[in-house]
Protein backbone atom coordinates (compact mmCIF):
# COMPACT_ATOMS: atom_id res chain seq x y z
CA UNK A 1 0.00 0.00 0.00
CA UNK A 2 1.25 3.22 -0.91
CA UNK A 3 1.53 5.82 1.79
CA UNK A 4 0.12 9.31 1.28
CA UNK A 5 -0.38 11.11 4.32
CA UNK A 6 2.75 11.79 7.11
CA UNK A 7 0.61 12.19 10.14
CA UNK A 8 -2.98 10.94 11.16
CA UNK A 9 -5.40 10.57 13.26
CA UNK A 10 -8.38 8.37 14.60
CA UNK A 11 -10.66 9.39 17.42
CA UNK A 12 -13.29 7.17 19.04
CA UNK A 13 -16.01 8.19 21.28
CA UNK A 14 -18.02 5.92 23.43
CA UNK A 15 -19.99 6.67 26.74
CA UNK A 16 -17.38 5.47 29.01
CA UNK A 17 -14.00 6.65 27.12
CA UNK A 18 -11.94 8.41 24.58
CA UNK A 19 -9.36 6.62 22.42
CA UNK A 20 -6.86 8.46 20.04
CA UNK A 21 -4.59 6.98 18.30
CA UNK A 22 -2.03 8.84 16.09
CA UNK A 23 0.31 7.01 13.35
CA UNK A 24 3.19 9.44 12.28
CA UNK A 25 6.19 8.88 9.53
CA UNK A 26 7.99 9.86 7.04
CA UNK A 27 6.18 9.16 3.45
CA UNK A 28 9.06 6.59 2.46
CA UNK A 29 8.80 4.77 5.63
CA UNK A 30 6.55 1.85 5.84
CA UNK A 31 6.35 1.57 9.67
CA UNK A 32 5.05 4.49 10.91
CA UNK A 33 5.30 5.81 14.73
CA UNK A 34 2.48 4.81 16.91
CA UNK A 35 1.02 7.11 19.84
CA UNK A 36 -2.51 5.70 21.56
CA UNK A 37 -3.87 6.91 24.89
CA UNK A 38 -7.59 6.40 26.50
CA UNK A 39 -8.99 8.72 28.35
CA UNK A 40 -12.23 8.12 30.77
CA UNK A 41 -15.05 10.48 29.94
CA UNK A 42 -16.13 11.53 33.60
CA UNK A 43 -14.77 15.15 34.84
CA UNK A 44 -12.71 13.67 37.32
CA UNK A 45 -10.86 11.36 34.33
CA UNK A 46 -10.40 14.73 32.17
CA UNK A 47 -9.16 16.64 34.94
CA UNK A 48 -5.65 13.81 35.52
Amino acid sequence: MEVMIETCCRIDVHQKSIVYCILDGPLDSNKPQKIQKKFGTTTVALHN
